[in-house]
């Protein structure tokens, strides 16, 4: 028997997301057809459908009347669409449709925290592959949304932060519907962030060094404003630079996704040294064994609001 979308709507607000699935899926084709109508048929359309579903998902709990989906779904992908032709002007690089609007919204982190779909979408997340993983943890889950931020981090042109996102978003909206309706466990965000904490307090006390050796690998790479900078002996030349001033660093938060770590920072400089150095930084970090192979630094140049 068909179940009608109202059911359908109904149980994916309880958590069962394969009710969840069914139903977008259901409504896959007509969805295709309005962004063809309006995009012509280019990438751009299935992109503005992904992004449709990925906005459905976020959304349902305000679909006021479950029997009407379908126009519902419509009218979503039909003002991605319309964001995407304004955005058609002459740039370097296009930004993609964010996974939810920017005004006044909530990080898309803090959504998922609240939402039963977190841990489906962060096991899907968590299922990219390295590269793709690591622009889309800066992208959506940090402060540091900037192609120019993410292509720092990452050690990679911008075009290719945009290529990238744009792969990763495909494999994201598949991935979400392969999965609908599994159990998925994520490691608690607390832990990260204890973890990323003691690790900052160990860098900060005269033991640094070891810390150093223990907790980096002897072919560290360090990525810094978009260029490789060296390895262990330059980690030890930013902090004795650092700490040597009398400047702490304070977590402002921490995510992961198995073996990528992205670290937000803030730098609390001394009063005869206001400016030694900028507001705060991200970390990314690439893990091998266990041990920091790769770390990317890129720096925010305007004091942001207490944590």
């Amino acid at each position: 028997m068909v179940k009608p979308d109202g059911e359908l709507v109904r149980a994916a607000r309880t958590g069962d997301m394969a009710a969840f699935a069914l139903l977008t899926e259901r409504h896959r084709a007509g969805l295709r057809a309005t962004a063809i109508a309006l995009l012509g048929y280019t990438d751009e359309a299935e992109d503005a459908v992904q992004d449709t579903l990925l906005t459905a998902l976020r959304r349902l709990p305000e679909l006021r009347d479950p029997h009407a989906a379908g126009p519902w779904l419509r009218q979503i992908v039909r003002n991605h669409c319309r964001m995407r032709l304004r955005r058609r002007v002459p740039v370097p690089v296009a930004e993609p449709e964010p996974l939810m609007p920017p005004a006044d919204a909530p990080r898309p982190d803090e959504v998922l925290d609240q939402s039963y779909a977190r841990d489906w979408v962060r096991h899907a997340v968590g299922r990219l592959s390295l590269p793709l993983r690591e622009v889309t943890l800066l992208r959506y889950f940090t402060d540091y949304t900037s192609y120019r931020q993410i292509a720092d981090l990452c050690g990679i042109p911008e075009d290719t932060v945009a290529s990238r996102l744009r792969d990763a978003r495909r494999v994201l909206a598949r991935t979400l519907r392969e999965t609908a309706g599994g159990s998925h466990h994520e490691a608690d965000a607390e832990a990260h962030r204890r973890q990323a904490q003691q690790h900052l307090t160990a860098m900060q006390s005269d033991a640094y060094a070891r810390v150093i050796d223990d907790w980096y690998r002897p072919d560290l790479a360090i990525v810094a404003l978009g260029g490789l900078v060296g390895g262990r002996s330059a980690l030890r030349t930013m902090m004795d630079y650092t700490f040597g001033a009398g400047v702490g660093i304070r977590l402002r938060d921490a995510t992961a996704s198995g073996d990528v770590l992205v670290w937000d920072t803030d730098y609390i400089n001394p009063s005869s040294d206001p400016e030694h150095c900028p507001a705060g930084s991200a970390w990314l970090i690439r893990l091998r064994e266990g041990r920091v192979a790769r770390m990317g630094v890129a720096y925010a140049t305007e004091v942001r609001p207490a944590s």
